[in-house]
């Protein structure tokens, strides 16, 4: 599974970016975009995805397939 960022919630904050281990998030297009095949959702390093945990606007979510 991979995590996604929703275009109409984010703030383009950037504090996601730093906190991602496996740098899945970049900007794109003023706003911020995760990689789905390099996301992880942090299972093995985190309880929870550290995106999702430092997101204030709520913009972040697992992918629905």
């Amino acid at each position: 599974m991979s995590m996604t960022i929703s275009a109409d919630l984010c703030t383009a904050c950037g504090d996601c970016e730093p906190v991602c281990p496996t740098h899945a998030i970049v900007p794109r297009k003023g706003i911020y975009f995760i990689k789905s095949e390099v996301c992880t959702e942090c299972e093995g390093a985190f309880d929870m995805p550290q995106c999702m945990s430092v997101c204030t606007s709520d913009s972040i979510a697992p992918l629905e397939a």
